[in-house]
């Protein structure tokens, strides 16, 4: 693809190949059980994140790597498919990213991940992309620490808003949560992250304002079926979820974060950004997969005006 001199939104991070297997349940050690086809899917919090928000309508590139073997291919093919830049994407000798993830009959996931060429995203990456000059950068925890916080700096250097999906849960330091504009936890990275148990919304708002004291400018805890609490200096808000029968939860995280991003790009409200990204998330835990569930800005504005009937 092109060199492009300007995107929308810039997604630093990582792709998998997601081998998926649905079980009646997850196995207990030592048991095993039997679950239904395998099947391989594009996946990855970074690359999740960039088709989420690619569907949205939104011009984005994706900055990170792939092995130079099958998977590495078929996510660069996906990516392509939904219109997302490539350009900063590097083949690396590391075999491709890859999460071993089975989901309940719940549609509740486990996952095990092995990183791969993600665990190669590097600073000096991130400089050579420093032509693109986004609006939005959406960074994650899928590869190195080192390479999110350089991310983060060069960001603020340049006056580029900075979203932080803190996933998977781990310890961070301070200087990273003051980098960045938002900080995106569920209740499981916020509790991690804070040492502040997460059992309810109160105890979320406790947990978001430690960190809010750590430097964080906005603070976004999605609650699943209760919907997101955003927590500033300034304020406290529930936005209500949207009721709908799960499938499977995978990426319904991802799909919110992109719909917020590709909403922030409207310079909307923060609660509208929200409310937006809660109907995303919704619409992509109705369906099974990680990218194939995340739907498009049509699906969502039409789901949205069925709702507010």
């Amino acid at each position: 693809m092109s060199n492009i001199q300007k995107c929308d939104i810039l997604v630093i991070g990582s792709l998998n190949a997601d081998l998926v297997v649905r079980a009646p349940h997850f196995p207990q050690p030592g048991e095993t059980i039997s679950g239904e086809d395998l099947r391989i899917i594009p996946g990855g919090k970074g690359a999740n994140q960039a088709v989420a928000a690619a569907r949205q309508g939104a011009d984005v590139a994706m900055l990170g790597r792939v092995g130079k073997d099958s998977f590495g291919a078929f996510l660069l093919d996906n990516l392509k498919s939904n219109s997302v830049d490539l350009t900063h994407v590097r083949a690396d000798d590391s075999a491709t990213g890859t999460a071993i993830i089975v989901v309940d009959a719940d549609g509740q996931n486990s996952i095990v991940l092995s990183a791969g060429a993600n665990g190669k995203v590097s600073p000096a990456d991130v400089d050579s992309a420093s032509s693109l000059n986004p609006n939005l950068i959406l960074l994650q925890l899928e590869i190195p620490i080192p390479t999110v916080l350089h991310a983060a700096r060069v960001a603020r250097q340049n006056g580029i808003r900075v979203i932080l999906n803190p996933a998977p849960a781990q310890p961070l330091p301070d200087e990273l949560i003051s980098l960045v504009d938002f900080v995106i936890p569920n209740e499981t990275e916020l509790n991690l992250l804070t040492g502040v148990p997460v059992t309810d919304t109160a105890s979320a708002e406790q947990a978001a304002r430690t960190l809010l004291a750590r430097g964080a400018k906005n603070v976004i805890v999605t609650l699943g079926s209760k919907g997101a609490l955003v927590v500033s200096a300034n304020q406290s808000m529930l936005v209500s979820a949207f009721n709908v029968d799960v499938v499977d939860t995978t990426a319904a995280g991802d799909a919110f974060i992109g719909g917020f991003a590709s909403a922030l790009l409207r310079e909307v409200e923060i609660e509208e950004a929200v409310k937006y990204a809660n109907a995303c998330g919704a619409l992509a835990a109705t369906k099974f997969g990680a990218q194939p569930s995340l739907p498009t800005k049509e699906e969502v504005e039409r789901f949205m005006s069925l709702r507010e009937r």
